[in-house]
């Protein structure tokens, strides 16, 4: 099935709807079916794949999804407003859209899907971020989904793909690239959104290592980048003297210099430092 499903175009839908978007929910529609269908396709094969998206608004996305043949759908939409035409979606697509009325911060969206899952989504800017860091940080890992094909402000997405060195470098960085790999796989201008945001926006596509690339306490790990960058002007000897009266000897056991600033470690090197830290506190 084409990826108009049969439906009208998106801003007939919007008008027949009063779908005015709304900026205390975040909303910036992408209103070409041209562009949700490549973002669909960027997700990868979804044809035995359940997929989760959240903030579908009018379903642009939701339709390109559906067209590329996923299995499944749950759209997550806080807008009541939004929910007649996604249910215009679901009876083009019948059985394969189930649609959710809801915050998407209180509800646990991946209970309702069966594996292998996959999420994509053009992200409401207001949580985009949290919700990255809650997918990424599970209980267990490897998580319940494969992979997240999500969009956010380019400037979120530089600093989940920054290298060391960079201004953008940082601990979404380091969160990001320790349990998966990541890439920006499209950028998109203000113009191709309804109404134009004031800046623009790009497609991070992020697929789940099976296990972290280094080993690490996940929960030391956190401590230390946060306590490095939280500082991140202040030589390293100096933001994580809070988390031992050995910094500088623990520094040096993972190969740091003392004298260096968070964003010029390695999450390699910062990794090393969470394991000397744990031995510390081991009595190692």
């Amino acid at each position: 099935m084409p990826v108009t499903g049969g439906l009208p175009p998106l801003r007939d839908v919007i008008a027949a709807h009063g779908l005015g978007a709304r900026k205390s929910l975040g909303q910036n529609f992408l209103l070409d079916l041209n562009l949700t269908a490549k973002i669909a396709r960027m997700a990868g094969d979804l044809k035995e794949c359940d997929v989760l998206e959240v903030g579908p608004g009018p379903g642009g996305l939701t339709r390109g999804l559906l067209a590329q043949g996923a299995r499944r759908v749950l759209a997550v939409e806080k807008d009541p407003r939004c929910l007649p035409a996604l249910q215009e979606i679901a009876e083009a697509w019948p059985g394969r859209l189930d649609i959710v009325n809801g915050d998407a911060l209180s509800i646990d969206m991946l209970a309702r899907l069966t594996p292998p899952i996959r999420i994509v989504a053009n992200l409401p800017y207001n949580i985009g971020t949290e919700l990255l860091v809650r997918w990424l940080t599970p209980p267990r890992w490897p998580p319940a989904w494969q992979s997240l094909t999500l969009m956010f402000q380019r400037e979120v997405a530089k600093r989940i793909v920054a290298q060391p060195g960079s201004r953008a470098y940082g601990r979404l960085a380091l969160l990001a690239q320790w349990r998966c790999d990541a890439n920006v796989v499209m950028t998109l201008p203000p113009e191709a959104f309804s109404p134009p945001p004031k800046v623009h926006s790009s497609v991070v596509h992020l697929t789940a290592l099976p296990a972290p690339r280094y080993r690490a306490d996940a929960a030391i790990l956190s401590r230390v980048v946060a306590a490095a960058f939280n500082q991140r002007r202040k030589m390293l000897r100096s933001s994580l003297k809070s988390l031992s009266p050995e910094i500088e000897t623990l520094l040096e056991r993972a190969e740091i210099a003392p004298t260096s600033r968070a964003e010029e470690i390695s999450l390699e090197s910062f990794c090393r430092l969470a394991r000397a830290i744990e031995g510390e506190e081991q009595g190692g």
